[in-house]
């Protein structure tokens, strides 16, 4: 079979879980049915709902452009809710062309008893899940919100904290499983994260050594490692830069780097190296703006791969101070 049968076949498989997906979540959550959530409102008209309960006087233009929606089928949605008494229209102060757009008592009605329900349908969904599946479940579904819909960063909260119980676990199965998927590296790679996160656990020097998980809405999204250097006094090792494919784009990497530096300034060290591979080019921007140089070059064989390591350093004495796969 020749590549491009191949890349036929994969696409079709593609396409088929595409569509099984859509059918089976469509039917899951009830979007099917006449009424959403058992109501008389439509999925389209509970949307339009949402957005105009959750705007300031919105004009009809932006709320198309929010849901996609065709400017005249959603002249029809709204004049369906006017005629109904739920919306209200105000000639705009700006630009009498354009009305204004908001809830009547009764609309903010319709709109809390809709929320109510879809927030209880969520709520029991999750709540019947187990614990790890429910992690699961929720970061799919935030890589899919990152990969089709890209929702603007500034709507996400990445937050940095200290390891705590559990962690590590996390951060073997992260790494071993996104380098597997995204390069192929075998086994090995996951038993040298293993071992990095079980030294460090087991020599942790709270004085001198860190590791910060990055949360987004209370999910581990990335992890970076500073531990002391065990050959080289008064030098720091960079290790087990991660973000999650979910959360790239949106500063991660660099939010970490520079914390790590930031804890290695204060705690006095004059030196931070790092080991990567040649194939890592998100990590290497994520240096190079803070200030790494890199400094050698080898070819080596390991994690089923022919790889081209690479060191990098910078000197805090003299280096500023600041996606995503980066360094062992």
């Amino acid at each position: 079979m020749n590549a491009g049968s191949l890349s036929r076949t994969g696409n079709a498989n593609g396409t088929a879980l595409f569509r099984r997906f859509n059918r089976t979540y469509t039917r899951f959550i009830g979007t099917l049915d006449e009424g959403l959530l058992n109501t008389e409102y439509s999925l389209a008209e509970a949307r339009v709902l949402y957005e105009l309960a959750t705007r300031t006087a919105p004009k009809a233009s932006e709320i198309a452009e929010a849901l996609g929606l065709d400017p005249g089928y959603l002249s029809r949605l709204l004049a369906k809710l006017h005629s109904n008494g739920l919306l209200k229209r105000k000639a705009s102060a700006d630009d009498g062309r354009f009305a204004e757009l908001s809830l009547t008592a009764k609309g903010k009605s319709a709109f809390k008893k809709l929320n109510a329900l879809s927030e209880e349908q969520a709520s029991t969904i999750l709540q019947n899940l187990p614990s790890a599946a429910r992690m699961e479940l929720l970061s799919s579904m935030r890589a899919i919100e990152a990969i089709l819909a890209k929702p603007p960063a500034d709507r996400r909260t990445v937050v940095l904290r200290p390891h705590r119980v559990g962690d590590m676990g996390w951060i073997v199965h992260s790494e071993g499983l996104g380098y597997a998927q995204q390069f192929g590296w075998d086994e090995t790679f996951e038993a040298l994260v293993a071992q990095i996160v079980s030294d460090f656990l087991s020599n942790f020097d709270p004085a001198r050594e860190r590791c910060w998980i990055a949360e987004i809405d209370g999910q581990n999204v990335g992890h970076i490692f500073l531990v002391k250097h065990p050959a080289q006094p008064g030098t720091a090792r960079l290790r087990l830069l991660f973000v999650d494919t979910a959360a790239r784009g949106m500063g991660v990497g660099d939010a970490l780097v520079k914390e790590c530096l930031r804890f290695a300034r204060t705690a006095g060290y004059g030196k931070v190296v790092l080991w990567t591979q040649s194939i890592l080019v998100a990590a290497h921007r994520i240096y190079q703006r803070a200030g790494f140089k890199l400094v050698k070059e080898e070819p080596h064989t390991s994690f089923g791969q022919h790889l081209i390591g690479q060191e990098w350093e910078l000197n805090l004495a003299i280096g500023p101070g600041l996606s995503s796969l980066a360094c062992p």
